[in-house]
This record gives C-alpha cells, structure tokens and sequence, in this order.
C-alpha cells in the first residue's frame, strides 16, 4: 500500500476538519442537498463524458494510486545485464531458456523477438508501438481524474447558484438570508475539496506512477537493441544507467561492490 496517498487524504481531511471545529461547528458544513449536487452531479457528468467501460476502467486504475508497485531499475538493469553477458558467452539463441526466468511479460517478450532473429528496426517498432498503447491506456484513465476533478468544483458552483436562487425568492425574511446563504456555499466547499484533496491529486500520483513505468519499458527497449546489436555488457550497463537519476547510479554502485566484497 502506498502510505503517502492514504496519509495525504487523511491528514488533509484531518486539518479541514480540524480548522472547521477550531471555528466553529462541523454540523454547520454538513448538508445533504450539498452532496447530493455535487456528487451526483460530478459522477454523472463523467458518464456522459466517458463510456461506461472506460469509468469502470478508472475504479481499477485508482488502485494503483493506493498500492506501491516494486518498479526498481535498478533490478531491471541487473537482469538486463545478466541477459546480456548470457547472449555475449553462449549466443543469442541461449537467451529462449533465460527467457523462462524472466518475469516481466514486456522483457520476456522482446528477449523471444531476439531469439526468433526479428530484424532489430522491426523490434524497436514493436516494442515501441506496445509502449505507445500502454502510456495511451493510461492517459485515458488518468484523464477520468482530471475530469472529475474539474467536474467538482463545477457542480459545486451550480449547487450555490441553485442555493442563491432559492435564497432571493425569499428575501421578505432576513433572517433566512444567511442560513440559506452559508448552505449555498457549502456546494462549493464540498467540490473544491473534492477536486483538490482527492481528484487531482490522484491524477497526479496516476501520472508519476505511469512515467515511471514507462522509463522502465524504455530502460528495456534500449538495452534489448543493445544486447541484439552485440554489445560489450559493460558498455550496456553505462548506456542503461544513464536513464537513472544520479542518487540511483550511486546506490547502483554501492550494492555491486557490496556483492562483489561478500
């Protein structure tokens, strides 16, 4: 599970919540026309936005928010070389068996490209084409977030015209002018915070967690084409490690001489 989303949400929520008690009383900022505006209102904007098989796409893309996936590439650099100096011993055709030890589908895949003898440009084409459609598939469920995330605070502008209008049909009483206006804006509250505690952030993490992926896929395909080219291992190792940040490259370093002193 990935704490910081989980943390972010709550401590968010807590600090709202908190500020609103330190002011005043949290019934004051609960109103059940408010959420049913607001809410109803933002999902079912999204429908008409969306398909429904893409929403129901969105629930599972979500979870990707709440989870940590072990993408270290560090890892995938090390097996990448490890395919390597396995094509540089015993040939390209060795890597069939390697390829049973190899876990992810993407790598397994274009490590069979190889040992079929496909023509390197055809490689890169295929691969490249897979990784298009994966950064698409996951654009299309991050742009859900994004929606829903201006949806919000645009349904909970209508909530408070909705409210203010009601409110003029009965100005022959001032005193209901304010309760009735501090309900009006609570539509407002309820889908900015939506927007900008939960929605966009979400959108946020969804798109961090898809460039990671794809800078691995792309680790991949770079070191893939080496290996096919004939590459020296070492020269593969470099190459690859310049797509890691610099704090990576040095924990890289530290861990091989680790294995090379045990």
């Amino acid at each position: 599970m990935d704490l910081a989303t989980v943390l972010g949400i709550v401590v968010g929520m807590g600090f709202v919540i908190g500020g609103i008690v330190l002011g005043g009383s949290i019934w004051t900022f609960w109103d059940l026309t408010s959420v049913v505006i607001v809410f109803g209102g933002t999902i079912a904007g999204t429908f008409v936005a969306y398909p429904m098989d893409k929403v129901k796409q969105a629930l599972v893309v979500v979870k990707k928010a709440f989870t940590t996936k072990n993408l270290n590439p560090t890892e995938v650099i090390d097996k990448i070389i490890e395919i390597a100096n396995i094509a540089r011993r015993e040939g390209l055709l060795a890597l069939e068996e390697a390829a049973e030890n190899v876990d992810d589908e993407f790598l397994k895949k274009g490590v069979m490209l190889i040992v079929d003898g496909t023509d390197p440009e055809l490689v890169r084409n295929i691969l490249e084409t897979e990784l298009a459609f994966l950064e698409e598939r996951h654009s299309e469920g991050r742009s859900i977030f994004d929606m829903l995330g201006s949806l919000a605070p645009a349904f909970g502008m209508i909530g408070t015209l909705i409210g203010l209008i009601n409110m003029l049909k009965t100005l022959e009483d001032p005193s209901s002018v304010g309760p009735k206006m501090s309900v009006a804006l609570i539509t407002t509250f309820y889908g900015a915070l939506l927007a900008n505690l939960i929605f966009i952030p979400i959108a946020a993490k969804l798109k961090l967690r898809s460039r990671e992926e794809i800078l691995i896929k792309e680790v991949m395909v770079e070191g893939l084409l080496s290996i096919q080219a004939g590459e020296n291992p070492r020269i593969i190792e470099v190459k690859l490690k310049s797509f890691l940040a610099p704090k990576q490259r040095k924990e890289s370093q530290d861990t091989n001489k680790e294995s090379v002193g045990a």
